[in-house]
């Protein structure tokens, strides 16, 4: 019965290990050089940006995946007002659905993102369900959103940091 203790106890010991040490892929936001957050970054992970627009004074939402090859791809956009410097139309269908213009099928890899979240556009970022704040005060952040691989112990505090600021 101790060998097996031993086998057991070393198994779970060389997974803990191996999770801590293995580069695995992540939703990196990066102010500049630091990673001010981290996500699970898999393929098919997908998030949202969300801000009120400068001029419109309407909320803009975003929607982006991970691709097969690790890249964030735009997937489709919703506003409720058209303005200047707004397509007519992008991706493959625009709609109209309950007072917003939806636009889909858009699947353009952006990857590298770069946002300069403003206090004044309250830029939001959601996902797994859960809504992070992104802007604050001066001066406007830039944000840098990519896939990166590292072990959990290089990114740990990114990783934590949006739970306990939300």
């Amino acid at each position: 019965m101790p060998r097996k203790r031993w086998w057991i106890g070393g198994t779970v010991a060389i997974m803990a290990i191996a999770t801590v040490l293995y580069p695995w892929p992540w939703l990196a936001v990066r102010e500049g050089s630091q990673w001010r957050y981290a996500f699970p970054g898999w393929e098919g992970t997908s998030f949202t940006l969300r801000w009120t627009h400068s001029v419109e004074k309407e909320d803009w939402e975003e929607w982006f995946e991970v691709t097969d090859g690790g890249a964030i791809e735009i997937t489709g956009t919703r506003f409720k007002t058209f303005g200047a410097g707004v397509p007519a139309s992008a991706g493959k269908e625009t709609h109209l659905e309950d007072g917003w213009v939806v636009m889909t099928g858009i699947d353009r890899i952006v990857d590298p993102l770069a946002v300069q979240a403003a206090a004044a556009e309250r830029y939001r970022m959601r996902y797994a369900g859960h809504m992070f704040a992104l802007s604050h005060a001066s001066p406007p952040p830039i944000y840098t959103f990519s896939i990166r691989r590292a072990p959990l112990w290089r990114i740990l505090p990114a990783l934590v940091r949006p739970w306990l600021s939300s």
